[in-house]
């Protein structure tokens, strides 16, 4: 599914809501003061329930008659939703999600590198170097670090040529920049051309095991990165 797109007052509407929620503030299973939030986001009822369809699509929440809106179980949210991910994250890093992300990517963007080492094309590869080029040009700048790396991981779920594969990009995307403005965000850290230069170079001989190895270790670097950072950000 599409992001959301966050524009205005409506936009704004929806985001408090999804926080509220997602955060245990408004817990599952409870049934929303329409007139209340009304009131408070200072929005038409018409606005309300834009908002409020929004968070339904997304499996957060529904309505019934008699019950009126209420918050549906988490086992009912689409987790795998984007804006869903990025919610998560507003209130600041949130470890254990980093965590899944770094699990979900160890299972998937290693085999998707050997599959891209077989069907990459030349248009592929030169999306990855570019990534490349970018991540070197970044030079310390937080918000193009992160651009650069995020280029890089779609263009090697594009390189699969797996239309499911790619799609795992709306799953990984927020989560991995916010991964990325924690440890971009912080301290100096180690360049990250080096790990990604190798995954390139490996597929480039289309070297299907030595790409698999490569991205294992360019991930294993990004978990001692997320470490470095969260004892970093504990001192201070």
């Amino acid at each position: 599914m599409a992001q959301y797109a966050r524009r205005g007052v409506h936009g704004q509407t929806v985001e408090a809501i999804a926080r509220r929620i997602l955060t245990g503030e408004i817990p599952a299973g409870a049934t929303l003061n329409i007139v209340a939030l009304q009131e408070e986001f200072d929005v038409s009822l018409t606005a309300l329930r834009e908002a409020l369809k929004v968070l339904s699509a997304k499996g957060i929440v529904d309505a019934r008659q008699k019950r009126g809106t209420f918050v549906r179980p988490r086992a009912d949210w689409n987790l795998l939703d984007g804006d869903v991910i990025r919610w998560q994250f507003a209130e600041g890093p949130h470890e254990r999600l980093l965590d899944q992300l770094h699990e979900v990517r160890a299972i998937i963007e290693p085999a998707a590198a050997r599959l891209a080492a077989s069907r990459a094309t030349e248009d592929d590869i030169a999306a990855l170097d570019r990534a490349l080029v970018e991540m070197a040009e970044a030079n310390g700048d937080p918000a193009a670090a992160v651009a650069a790396d995020l280029s890089f991981h779609r263009a090697l779920l594009a390189a699969t040529h797996n239309e499911l594969l790619e799609r795992m990009e709306v799953v990984m995307e927020t989560g991995l920049a916010e991964r990325d403005r924690l440890v971009h965000g912080g301290a100096p850290h180690d360049d990250p051309v080096p790990s990604h230069r190798a995954v390139v170079d490996a597929l480039r001989a289309r070297d299907e095991t030595a790409t698999e190895t490569a991205m294992r270790e360019l991930l294993d670097k990004a978990v001692r990165d997320v470490e470095k950072a969260r004892g970093q950000r504990g001192s201070q």
